[in-house]
């Protein structure tokens, strides 16, 4: 249901400093310059991140071809949870975006370029509310634009939207807010209304201090065009899991562009990051969009591969055990067997 208008808009409250990190604008920069382009990737492996022990001790150069480990041992990962934080529901009948409040609920004080990464990227999932004067249902269904709810800060227009029950109750309460409807919609829906309504960004629980923060439309807008039209692999994993999760994700590997983590270690050798854990297991780090790649802060550059491209890296590399998809949480690993599909594309 479409429901942004070019209407009269309910203005709310202006925004406070610190919900305009100054990093915004170096922001957009760093995913603009981050974005590698549709160039050819290596198959050896570099920039190893390790969970839950110590790697083993640096081996020997590895031969020509072969997948080269980082000259020196990493510093042991905790890798977040595999799954969303489990809703939980402050008004009834509505689903709170719990990996959006807690993206900003992690915020410092003065957000750096990772910490609005983090946020952008949670917001390309689940749902997404904003709130319109009056009844929502029967002015649609007259025909009527809705009057959704923003802020100003020098003179710009930002679209209020929240990340659940919690936030819109502060909000009704901080502007002591006339009768109002709350409109739940998929949150990329939310991202695209506010970019073509001639807004100049969200403004995210805007009255929840320490845990707000405005994304401006240049950021939207990147996040969007760098992302796979449906954002089916975000979907997925920031869903409820089943027997049939894994095998969901694997066949989107066959047919959706994804991005790997690459660089260049000590020596200088180019590779792509994979996952090592203590019991030997090797896993392809797999990232659903770029901002993946960026807020792991570890400099990797995302570089984008097709599911052909995909299926190629795998099968030069036998001993890789399988992939793990957005190690930035939610996860998901895949072993070798469920990733049949994606490797039958090899040829």
């Amino acid at each position: 249901m479409a429901f942004f208008s070019r209407g009269k808009r309910t203005p709310a409250d202006g925004v406070p400093p610190e919900a305009v990190p100054e990093a915004a604008s170096d922001a957009v920069e760093e995913t603009v310059d981050a974005h590698a382009g549709e160039e050819p990737v290596p198959h050896v492996g570099i920039s190893v991140s390790t969970f839950g022990a110590p790697p083993p001790a640096a081996a020997a150069p590895a031969a020509p071809g072969a997948l080269a480990e980082s000259a020196a041992p990493a510093a042991p990962v905790r890798r977040p949870p595999a799954t969303a934080p489990a809703p939980q529901p402050t008004v009834p009948g509505l689903v709170d975006n719990t990996l959006v409040q807690a993206a900003l609920a992690g915020l410092p004080g003065k957000p750096r370029n990772t910490d609005i990464m983090n946020v952008m990227r949670q917001a390309l999932q689940g749902q997404l509310f904003v709130r319109a004067q009056g009844d929502a249902q029967a002015l649609l269904a007259a025909g009527q634009p809705l009057n959704l709810a923003i802020t100003t800060f020098r003179d710009k227009r930002f679209l209020l939207a929240f990340s659940g029950g919690a936030a819109l109750q502060a909000s009704a309460q901080a502007e002591g807010a006339a009768a109002a409807s709350v409109i739940g919609q998929p949150a990329i829906a939310v991202l695209r209304g506010a970019v073509t309504g001639g807004y100049d960004g969200i403004y995210l629980d805007h009255a929840t201090p320490g845990a707000r923060l405005v994304l401006p439309k240049p950021l939207i807008e990147k996040a969007l065009d760098e992302g796979e039209p449906g954002f089916e692999l975000k979907a997925l994993l920031a869903g409820a899991r089943g027997d049939a999760t894994a095998l969901q994700v694997a066949e989107a590997l066959t047919r959706v562009k994804v991005w790997v983590a690459g660089g260049t270690d000590d020596q200088g050798r180019m590779g792509l990051a994979e996952a090592r854990s203590s019991d030997g297991q090797r896993r392809l780090e797999v990232f659903s969009h770029p901002l993946e790649v960026i807020v792991l802060g570890r400099g990797d550059r995302p570089l984008p591969l097709l599911p052909e491209q995909l299926a190629k890296a795998l099968a030069s590399e036998p001993d890789l055990t399988g992939v793990v998809v957005d190690p930035g949480g939610p996860w998901i690993e895949l072993d070798r067997d469920v990733l049949a599909p994606v490797l039958a594309l090899a040829g």
